[in-house]
This record gives C-alpha cells, sequence and structure tokens, in this order.
C-alpha cells in the first residue's frame, strides 16, 4: 500500500510539472545597457530622454516668449527641430535655464504625430506640441499647475511654462 501511495505521488508530480505553462520569451533586439547609453550620449553626457517614434518637426512656427516679471528678455523661435532639451546642462540643452532650482535635464519640449478628426469627420495626423518632466526635482509647471513627471502634456498657444522655482514665464505662441 505505501508503495501504491508513493507511486500516486510520483504520477501527480509528472503530470503537474507537464501542466505548467511555460512562458515563451520573444526576441529583444533592442539596445540595452552600455551600448544603449553609448547611442544617448551627447558630448559625453548621457542624456536622460530619448525621442518617441512620433516625433516630427512642426510645419507651425512656433515661438516661446520668455518673461521676467512684466519685461520679456528673450524670444525663442522653437519650430526648427522635433525636440527642445531644457536645462541648467549647456552642454547638452537646447534652451537653457539657469536658475539653481532647475535640473541639468529638467523637460523636453517634443512635438509629436497625433491623429484627430478632420472637419470632414475622417482622421487627420497633425503635429503638436507636448512637454514632458525628466523628473526634475523642483517639477515643471503649465499654467501654475505642476505636470507629472515622465508623463507627455499637450501644450496649446498661449499656454505659460516654468521649470523650477525660476520666475521665469515661457508663453507658448505662433506665428499666423
Amino acid at each position: 500500500m505505501a508503495s501504491g501511495t508513493f507511486a500516486q505521488t510520483i504520477l501527480f508530480a509528472v503530470l503537474w510539472v507537464e501542466e505548467e505553462p511555460v512562458e515563451k520569451v520573444e526576441p529583444n533586439f533592442g539596445l540595452s545597457g552600455k551600448l544603449a547609453a553609448e547611442t544617448n550620449t551627447v558630448k559625453g553626457v548621457e542624456l536622460k530622454y530619448n525621442e518617441p517614434p512620433e516625433a516630427a518637426k512642426p510645419s507651425t512656427k512656433w515661438r516661446l516668449y520668455v518673461f521676467k516679471g512684466d519685461e520679456q528678455v528673450d524670444l525663442l523661435h522653437i519650430h526648427r527641430q522635433s525636440s527642445y532639451l531644457i536645462g541648467r546642462d549647456r552642454v547638452v540643452v537646447d534652451i537653457p535655464v539657469d536658475h539653481p532650482s532647475c535640473s541639468k535635464q529638467h523637460a523636453v519640449l517634443q512635438y509629436r504625430i497625433v491623429t484627430e478628426e478632420g472637419a470632414n469627420g475622417k482622421p487627420v495626423k497633425v503635429v503638436k506640441p507636448f512637454i514632458i518632466d525628466l523628473e526634475a526635482t523642483n517639477g515643471t509647471f503649465l499654467n501654475n499647475e505642476q505636470i507629472p513627471a515622465t508623463r507627455f502634456v499637450e501644450l496649446k498657444a498661449k499656454d505659460v511654462l516654468k521649470f523650477g522655482s525660476s520666475t521665469r514665464e515661457y508663453v507658448l505662441l505662433h506665428a499666423e
């Protein structure tokens, strides 16, 4: 009787092992580790951000008007490339912000192709501006509201951006 119980235990164990699903691992040919870091390096500085596949240069002539208080201190034409890195590290950033509360790589203004409903009800592809905070210590603010880190937030004309606790305001407008 004892040997019959042992045989049943062995049979149960074999059946249990055979029924256990085997997870099929798909091959991943993407870059990883050191090679990925090297492909995302500019002038020896590793970038925190990679452009998404839907990145595109805009046809609209977007501009950032920079204000300190009531005075306009700069005008940035931001339609010549698909993304603009914002931060303190002048070696790699496209739009420098020198305030000490801003991170070296603080945020990215990214143009993306999105599909929306056209006037005739059919889907059309358009390029729109977005902002993404790169987990900056002191945050990125859109119209005085802090945006979530690592999430794209769509921008619209007349939106106001602020970085960290800097008092400079970046007003987004476009040429008509």
